[in-house]
């Protein structure tokens, strides 16, 4: 079973050290992660997501090989590059890989202007593990799809940070 967690944290470079502990985490094979986006909101309001997986680039690069390779047979393998590239960038910016954006974005209203969150799509977790290995990072759950046993334990062990710290 999947589960969605969406934690806020004060800052972007917060928010990206966790995201980096859980990858550290998914090495040694803690965590499975299906999506793992870090959404800031700025003084306007406008959110940014800063993906995981970012399908434009990989759709361009992709793109531009297939159209070369493609561009050869014609005798014109740089405008096929560059038709495969820009078809690849379209159809990579309309994939949606992982969490839903719009939810996302839906979701990330809730920060205030100048913090980040952290959205994770986890797949499977060793519970335990991670959550001692997440003690003490700080860090205010908004959303998760866990049981509440499993969410309650999550807001304790980043409540320890704060208590720590006071």
């Amino acid at each position: 079973m999947t589960d969605l967690v969406f934690i806020a944290f004060p800052s972007e470079a917060k928010a990206e050290e966790v995201r980096s502990k859980i990858f550290d985490m998914q090495k040694e094979y803690l965590i499975e992660i299906g999506d793992a986006v870090i959404a800031t909101r700025d003084d306007k309001g406008h959110v940014k997501l800063n993906q995981m997986v970012h399908t434009t680039g990989i759709g361009a690069a992709s793109g531009a090989l297939w159209g070369a390779l493609i561009g050869m047979i014609f005798l014109m393998p740089v405008a096929g590059a560059a038709v495969g590239a820009a078809a690849g960038a379209v159809s990579g910016a309309l994939t949606d890989f992982g969490i839903s954006d719009a939810k996302m974005k839906e979701q990330a209203q809730a920060l205030q202007p100048g913090q980040a969150g952290l959205f994770l799509l986890i797949r499977k977790m060793t519970t335990d593990k991670v959550l001692a290995d997440l003690a003490g990072v700080g860090g205010t759950v908004v959303t998760t799809s866990f049981d509440n046993a499993t969410e309650n334990a999550l807001k304790a062990a980043l409540a320890q940070h704060v208590a720590g710290s006071a």
